[in-house]
């Protein structure tokens, strides 16, 4: 190769799906086509699922798909393609446990191989940190229970619950209408001026379509789940979601995200609503 050529090599874009960024969903996850859509051109999705249950939608198959050995094996079956950060892509699998067990699912992730491993619950917490957001509005398709372990972790955090709905689904997240979604994120926020901005739990909810939309409805930032998740993996390779007109997508991520641990919020009890 001369010296021309090789610098025309070297100034030439990178090929699309060149960057990988690897994804542990959970075994009912039913968005693929979703995730792609959050996603620039030169970066390849590599999905892998963990091992299926017959469990609904509950805290016990939160807790059976977030076992550390279990995380570990999964990501060790995307090694052989390379990718440059693993996310594990399940919002209650790595709230469950807390603020410490999202901790540990990170390194289970780094004990496959993988340079860098992040999960969704910890990209919520950089996303707040990077938006400025202290008191928080949250809908999720969840029963009670689970919705108050987001609650827990959220508060682990620092940051304020100001008000909760939930759908209390326990199957078949994935096919929600966006009515249904937009009507649970309107309800999660019943004073406006309260939240500094909503999340819409859980990696299973279509939210692409009504972030834009809702964030001008409501005049504060919508985040949901994958959104968030991307926002933080697409960082550590360089890229930035390919939704511009979202709030998150125009914030800049550090290139690897961490999760600081906040003092407990004194005097903001989680505010559970009754199912939408």
């Amino acid at each position: 190769m001369t010296d021309g050529t090789r610098a025309d090599a070297e100034a030439a874009p990178p090929r699309p799906g060149s960057l990988g960024v690897g994804l542990i969903c959970p075994y009912d996850f039913g968005l693929d086509r979703e995730l792609w859509r959050w996603i620039p051109e030169a970066v390849s999705l590599l999905l892998t699922r963990t091992p299926h249950h017959v469990l609904p939608v509950s805290v016990r198959q939160a807790e059976t798909v977030s076992a550390a050995p279990l995380v570990t094996a999964c990501a060790r079956t995307l090694v052989e393609t390379s990718p440059a950060v693993v996310a594990y892509a399940c919002t209650s699998g790595s709230f469950v446990r807390g603020l410490s067990g999202e901790q540990d699912l990170r390194r289970a992730i780094e004990a496959a191989g993988v340079p860098l491993g992040l999960t969704t619950s910890g990209a919520l917490l950089t996303a707040l940190a990077a938006l400025g957001v202290h008191r928080l509005a949250v809908a999720t398709p969840y029963d009670e229970e689970v919705t108050t372990r987001l609650g827990v972790f959220l508060r682990q955090a620092g940051i304020g619950v100001v008000s909760t709905a939930f759908a209390g689904l326990t199957e078949r997240i994935w096919a929600m209408e966006d009515a249904e979604v937009a009507g649970l994120v309107r309800r999660a926020l019943p004073t406006r001026g309260d939240a500094d901005a909503v999340f819409v739990s859980c990696t299973n909810v279509p939210t692409l379509d009504l972030i834009e939309p809702l964030e001008h409805e409501l005049g504060i930032p919508v985040l949901s789940a994958n959104q968030v998740t991307l926002w933080a993996a697409l960082a550590a390779v360089g890229h930035r979601l390919a939704t511009p007109g979202q709030q998150l997508a125009g914030v800049a991520a550090p290139a690897a995200p961490t999760v600081a641990i906040g003092s407990p919020t004194v005097g903001d009890p989680l505010a559970v609503g009754a199912p939408a």
